[in-house]
């Protein structure tokens, strides 16, 4: 089998995830955080909706991961993140972050907002 090694010129992608916890460029996360081009941050859930807005220009999709399970988000954070010009695609965190890996490193302009699995 021939693997290809992808290049992400300077973004952080998630390297691993576990009970709890994010591992990005070696570094350990403990509970919920925003990965986006320009670093990472904690995120306080779907109420905390003030930084998935503070990324209004610079990303055009939002990742949300709800945990194990794909969840419905609340229709408020879905309403400002949208009405902010951006997208949102919600999914269970593990696809999150594997969408969220796969397009930057084509390039894209994306973000992941993600709870942690148990």
């Amino acid at each position: 089998m021939n693997l290809t090694e992808m290049e992400f010129e300077g973004v952080r992608p998630f390297e691993g995830y576990g009970p709890g916890f994010f591992r990005i460029a070696g570094d350990v996360f403990e509970g919920a955080l925003i990965l986006h081009p320009g670093g990472q941050g904690v995120w306080g859930g779907y109420a905390d909706v003030a930084p998935l807005l503070l990324l209004s220009g610079v990303i055009d999709v939002i990742f949300v991961g709800t945990g194990n399970e794909i969840a419905h988000v609340p229709a408020d954070l879905r309403a400002a993140v949208e009405g902010a010009g951006l997208g949102l695609e919600v999914m269970n965190t593990p696809a999150a972050c594997r969408t969220y890996n796969v397009l930057i490193g084509e390039g894209r302009r994306v973000a992941a907002a993600v709870l942690p699995i148990e």
